[in-house]
């Protein structure tokens, strides 16, 4: 196995233990925050590096081109959904990212039957970087921060919802050639 799929492994190893570490005391215990956002951002840091790594050293796999979006999904989908449970976020935020994510999953599972790989777009990572950027701003939840941390909130679901539509309108092609 080689390293860019060891960072997405740990990745999602690292996933439980954050959970645990947010949740532990319904979230009052600051320092489990900072540990959970230490783990998050460590899991984060290990998206960034495996893709890049994977392309420098073409080490690109099967296992990595199915898996690293998957462990990105499951780290931003806990985090958000720990969040719900704290408070801290209302569910249709978190509605509209898993929808997202699902409506992608889908077009991909398509396109592979098809032969055809989507790469993600630029706005598919921007969408990301903003709602790693407020899942860190929330779990700090440092009050001094609630507008900053509010507006990234609310950048995140508008890039969420615009690389939706970018992805359909770049790739509707693979559901009409697709047969349906």
């Amino acid at each position: 196995m080689n390293l860019p799929n060891k960072l997405t492994i740990i990745r999602v190893c690292l996933i439980p233990f954050f959970a645990a570490a947010l949740l532990i005391d319904h979230g009052n215990n600051y320092t489990m925050r900072i540990v959970a956002n230490v783990l998050f951002i460590a899991a984060s840091l290990t998206d960034l590096f495996d893709g890049k790594i994977a392309r420098k050293y073409n080490l690109v796999t099967n296992f990595g081109k199915f898996m690293d979006p998957l462990a990105d999904k499951l780290l931003v989908c806990s985090a958000l959904i720990c969040l719900i449970e704290l408070g801290q976020l209302p569910a249709w935020v978190v509605i509209i990212i898993i929808s997202r994510e699902f409506i992608i999953s889908g077009f991909r599972l398509v396109a592979a039957d098809n032969g055809v790989v989507i790469a993600a777009s630029y706005w598919g990572k921007f969408k990301t970087t903003f709602q790693m950027t407020a899942v860190i701003l929330l779990i700090f939840n440092i009050p001094a921060l609630t507008l900053v941390t509010n507006m990234v909130v609310v950048i995140a679901v508008a890039l969420t919802i615009i690389s939706l539509v970018d992805y359909v309108a770049k790739n509707i092609k693979i559901l009409t050639e697709g047969g349906m």
